[in-house]
């Protein structure tokens, strides 16, 4: 305990100790003013009008248990206190935020110095931003779609090359020789099954690829490929899995349709069922591969593509041409149609099948669009691959032939996913599903019937 005549004006007298109070260094008499308060609470003889003071119960602020709006000692609480009891707003240092100021390390000042926040790395898009604008941040450059695309083909084919390695090694292991790499049928493992998995996978590996070229490239959350909120919205992919649940039945009935509507046709004998042993292995296959395969896709065409085109708006462009286009690629159409001819170009359908591949994308986009996430445009190609994938193993032919499609089937296969966009555009109305952004500048959606929105 200090002794009344040690006081700097800085530590507290004894509580109980009798005498005079210490001198206030500032005060012109080297007194303390007649309204100074007790620093361990009011004592009696200091109930006056005084009591109260506006600055605290030292009315300089300068004691270690100052309680003013202006206290620098450890314990104030203050509006700018610094001290781990303060009440001030917190002040982050570039080490996180220490209980007692910046840093981790005492600051009896509080502001005063203050080190800059480190900015973090991702950044999120304004609010109020639509899907296909959701790479168009604060630090959106030209450049960026353009090496985020580079980047996504060039790690995604080393990843490819890398499996392709694998698989062979693997195989060479098995059956000690080396596969034959080729001509246009080349295999691995000389095995139907084991090759379906394999060309699965190859394409599986692109939906890491996309999620990591969102982060690194364009500085935003991989999230943000999925949908609007962030994160896929896992009550609204239910949803979208019972509608594609709908779409297989009515694809298969128009599919039967399609058969009788092609006159001159004749059933191929060699297309029989091949029995349970023979189907439930590569069927077993399909099913753990082919989410994955088809969500890569997605993520790809239906969300990187998508965003980056998306992206540049040509809304600051300098010359004049490109003000005029700016009202085109603000809209989702240039990025949709974009991305549905790169789509089909990765598949080897000619004639009405070109058509019909095209649609898909287009579909398939229109409908993420709408939705404001790749949840529906997900279900929709997974199930269909599931329906396609499931057929040919029911035959034995897990190899699917691309080439020339009857406009009959071609009409076959569009109905079906036509109707699935609609109703998928209906429900997220009905559900409210979030189609822009949320935050302060955005309104909470509502159901059409002005109940709030049950669905993220």
């Amino acid at each position: 305990m200090s002794e009344s005549g040690e006081s700097d004006g800085w530590a507290p007298p004894d509580r109980d100790m009798p005498g005079e109070r210490p001198a206030d260094p500032r005060s012109p008499n080297g007194q303390s003013p007649p309204h100074w308060q007790h620093p361990h609470g009011h004592e009696p003889s200091q109930q006056g009008p005084y009591a109260q003071d506006p600055y605290g119960q030292d009315p300089y602020g300068q004691g270690p248990y100052a309680r003013g709006p202006y206290a620098q000692g450890p314990y104030a609480q203050g509006p700018y206190a610094p001290g781990p009891y303060g009440q001030g707003p917190p002040v982050q240092g570039p080490y996180g935020q220490g209980p007692y100021g910046q840093g981790g390390y005492p600051q009896p000042y509080g502001g005063y110095g203050a080190h800059a926040v480190r900015r973090p790395w991702t950044v999120a898009p304004p609010p109020g931003t639509p899907y296909h604008q959701m790479a168009r941040t604060e630090v959106h450059r030209w450049w960026r779609p353009l090496l985020g695309t580079l980047t996504l083909l060039g790690v995604g084919m080393i990843a490819v090359i890398g499996l392709l390695f694998v698989a062979t090694v693997v195989a060479w292991a098995v059956t000690g020789e080396m596969p034959d790499s080729g001509g246009d049928d080349a295999v691995i493992f000389e095995n139907d099954t084991a090759d379906l998995a394999i060309n699965l996978a190859m394409l599986a590996v692109f939906l890491p690829v996309a999620l990591f070229a969102a982060w690194a490239v364009q500085r935003r959350r991989p999230g943000t490929l999925s949908s609007v909120a962030g994160r896929l919205r896992w009550k609204w992919m239910l949803v979208c899995v019972g509608l594609a649940v709908l779409f297989c039945i009515v694809a298969f009935g128009t599919s039967l349709l399609a058969d009788l509507g092609m006159p001159g046709t004749e059933a191929d004998g060699d297309e029989q069922w091949v029995g349970w042993g023979e189907f439930l292995v590569p069927m077993l296959v399909i099913v753990l591969l082919v989410p994955f395969q088809a969500t890569a896709e997605e993520y790809v065409f239906r969300g990187w593509l998508l965003q980056a085109v998306g992206a540049c708006t040509l809304e600051n462009s300098r010359w004049r041409i490109g003000r005029a286009l700016s009202v085109v690629f603000r809209t989702p159409w240039p990025g949709i149609v974009i991305g549905s001819a790169l789509f089909t170009a990765g598949h080897g359908y000619t004639g009405w099948g070109i058509l019909d591949i095209f649609a898909f994308g287009a579909i398939a986009a229109w409908v993420t669009v709408r939705t404001g996430g790749l949840e529906a445009a997900i279900a929709l190609h997974v199930f269909n691959n599931l329906l396609a994938f499931g057929f040919s193993a029911a035959v034995g032919e897990l190899d699917i032939v691309q080439g020339a499609v009857p406009w009959q089937v071609m009409v076959a296969d569009v109905v079906p996913m036509v109707l699935f966009a609609a109703a998928a555009v209906w429900l997220a109305r009905r559900l409210g599903v979030r189609t822009v952004t949320p935050g302060a500048a955005d309104e909470p959606p509502v159901t059409a019937g002005g109940d709030p929105a049950r669905v993220p």
